[in-house]
């Protein structure tokens, strides 16, 4: 009799067992699981021009907004090379409303011989001289003032400075960096995915990022929704950098996930896990 019951006891655990052991697999989601790097796109910003650096109005880490003044050059020079551009063009104008006003007055008398024709080829290629060097000036005037407007320097979009490359006072070359800044937007993650997990993935699918910083609140992983932006359609061998040794040694794909809501908290090259879902819709 405790045969039986002892039979009948193991039956039931290895049944519950079962159940159990079948209900975890059926329940587990789809996921595929990798990991990377957060990338962020970086401007080097410089002068179109050069001169003494004037004033820098950003440290390392502050952020910029689009249009935001950030730095100037000395611009007395090319202030006065504009207002010279302003009095030649006031000049020229002066001279060619003259001319041209000499050639029409002149012009009439040239069919009946009153004026000769070496005079009146005179009067019509000193009036488009005068024209020309009118336009001339006008375009020069133009340039000038893109040169001192080029002593301002502003930021192209929002973003962080990351690096501020020169002090007040030193002397620029055009093209010079003076700010290294990061862009808010976009910032995406850079990993792998193994060849076999290629077909289950797709454009615009949703992803998660996991950074390794807790958040205060909830004491778990701080987390950001993203989409699958980029698949690579070339195979290549994973960088030392991925951290899982299975796809260190295989081909893999590299993928972008391009995360929706971006903080501050996102830095350059900062590590992340990110799980795909294949039953998440996305």
């Amino acid at each position: 009799m405790k045969k039986i019951i002892i039979v009948a006891v193991i039956l039931i655990i290895i049944s519950i067992l079962t159940f159990f052991i079948v209900l975890f697999f059926k329940q587990k989601p789809n996921i595929i699981e990798t990991f990377g790097n957060i990338e962020i796109r970086q401007v080097d910003l410089s002068f179109q021009v050069s001169g003494v650096l004037n004033k820098l109005y950003k440290e390392e880490g502050d952020c910029v907004k689009k249009g935001e003044l950030i730095a100037t050059i000395d611009d007395k020079d090319y202030v006065a090379n504009y207002k010279k551009a302003i009095y030649q063009e006031k000049s020229s104008l002066a001279q060619a409303k003259d001319d041209t006003s000499k050639f029409k007055r002149n012009y009439p008398l040239c069919f009946d011989d009153t004026v000769s024709k070496e005079e009146c080829e005179a009067l019509l290629n000193k009036k488009n001289y005068s024209i020309a060097k009118y336009k001339e000036n006008t375009a020069n005037r133009i340039y000038q003032k893109n040169q001192l407007d080029y002593t301002k320097l502003y930021a192209p979009q929002d973003g962080i400075i990351t690096t501020r490359a020169q002090e007040k006072g030193a002397f620029l070359n055009a093209s010079q960096i003076v700010y290294v800044m990061s862009l808010n937007n976009p910032v995406w993650v850079r990993t792998y995915i193994k060849e076999t997990d290629l077909g289950n993935i797709k454009y615009g699918q949703v992803a998660h990022v996991y950074t390794d910083t807790l958040d205060p609140k909830t004491k778990k992983k701080k987390e950001y929704t993203g989409y699958i932006g980029y698949i690579s359609p070339v195979a290549e061998f994973t960088p030392k950098t991925v951290q899982t040794e299975d796809l260190r040694v295989d081909l893999v794909y590299r993928i972008r996930v391009y995360i929706y809501e971006t903080d501050k908290y996102l830095r350059q090259g900062m590590p992340v896990t990110i799980k795909i879902n294949l039953d998440e819709v996305g």
